[in-house]
């Protein structure tokens, strides 16, 4: 393998990811996870990272072919859409039991009313079982039923359909009788390390140590085990020490040989697409620091509200806000050190926001 530079990462973490567009299915298998996020700001985070890796995408294509795909809704280290085989690796989930006997009760007659009626709408179950507000984990409230639907939804027993109007609509959902022993477990752990890797690499050692820790969310039943697998990962990746970090990606990769494969394109990234996700790798790669800052109050906002990373050849260079008003495309834009001068970037912005358009309906 040739000697590794932080020029040479920067290249490979982008066109790793930014694979030849393909069908919908195909992506998100490549991809292993897509966060999802409701913020539409102008479209929702699962349509802003597809848009890059699929033919002919259209903001809202997943939440409309979904039913006929073999893609799921569940939590992996974050919330988002996954293909089966990866969610089938933290199924059956095993979680410490800490509902009352009253609950358990509840939860039953709930699972009963879904298997009735095959498919509900979270409506026609507070119809039904009218329980009041409780606090969410965002520090608000929300609906009990709702929430006691989302709990079953993660403990396996319900899966998600479909949607309606970004509503979630739930059906019953039978496991195989499935008894996986500590070396069953131990392999889908690390498969699922596999999948974290696939999607981020390259990683520094501390964002790898974190998405593997996350783990135990995804796949509780494994949570003693997420030490071992963290380490089993670091003895099977490759591994470069740059400026002090290590990185680590696939031992089967090797990031020079990515060095020249991206053309003069600007794309807008999605906040939580892979290029950009982590903020720690984020900095050391371009050089600046970015957030996120749509929950921030307006006066600390100094991106904007839901600002697009721009990605430029290999550089994240700036970003974009983009807003509709009266079904026209309006975008902001704000640079790290002053906005390129060279004809071919103003050329590809004005392309990429043609892309947007098309991609947003609007032409």
């Amino acid at each position: 393998m040739s000697a590794v530079t932080l020029d040479h990462l920067r290249g490979y973490a982008v066109a790793r990811t930014l694979f030849a567009p393909t069908t919908l299915a195909r992506a998100v298998d490549a991809l292993g996870f897509v966060q999802a996020d409701p913020i539409r700001a102008p479209a929702r985070a699962q349509d802003l990272t597809l848009r890059h890796r699929v033919r002919n995408y259209r903001a809202g294509d997943l939440e409309r072919r979904y039913p006929r795909l073999a893609i799921e809704e569940d939590f992996f280290v974050n919330y988002g859409f996954l293909p089966r085989r990866v969610q089938a690796l933290m199924h059956p989930r095993r979680v410490p039991a800490t509902w009352t006997p009253a609950v358990r009760k509840h939860a039953q007659a709930v699972l009963d009313f879904v298997r009735e009626r095959g498919a509900v709408h979270p409506r026609q179950v507070e119809a039904k079982f009218a329980r009041g507000v409780v606090n969410n984990y965002w520090g608000g409230s929300s609906n009990a039923t709702t929430q006691l639907l989302d709990t079953l939804h993660y403990r396996g027993h319900l899966r998600i359909v479909r949607r309606e109007g970004g509503i979630r609509i739930y059906a019953v959902r039978d496991w195989p009788p499935v008894a996986l022993d500590a070396t069953a477990r131990r392999r889908n752990l690390d498969a699922l390390v596999d999948v974290i890797v696939q999607k981020y690499a390259p990683l520094p050692t501390a964002t790898l140590r974190s998405l593997v820790l996350r783990l135990r969310y995804g796949a509780p039943q494994s949570a003693g085990d997420v030490d071992r697998a963290m380490a089993h990962a670091v003895r099977r990746l490759a591994r470069a020490r740059i400026g002090g970090i290590d990185w680590h990606w696939p031992h089967d990769e090797d990031p020079p040989k990515f060095a020249g494969e991206l053309d003069d394109s600007v794309r807008l990234l999605a906040p939580f697409d892979p290029i950009v996700w982590d903020r720690r790798r984020f900095e050391l790669l371009w050089g600046w620091r970015y957030r996120l800052e749509a929950y921030y109050p307006p006066p600390k906002r100094n991106f904007g509200y839901y600002a697009l990373p721009i990605l430029w050849r290999e550089r994240v260079i700036g970003w974009a806000n983009l807003s509709l008003a009266n079904g026209r495309l309006n975008a902001e834009f704000g640079y790290a050190d002053g906005t390129p001068r060279d004809s071919a970037y103003r050329r590809e912005l004005a392309m990429e926001l043609y892309r947007m358009r098309k991609f947003l309906h609007l032409g």
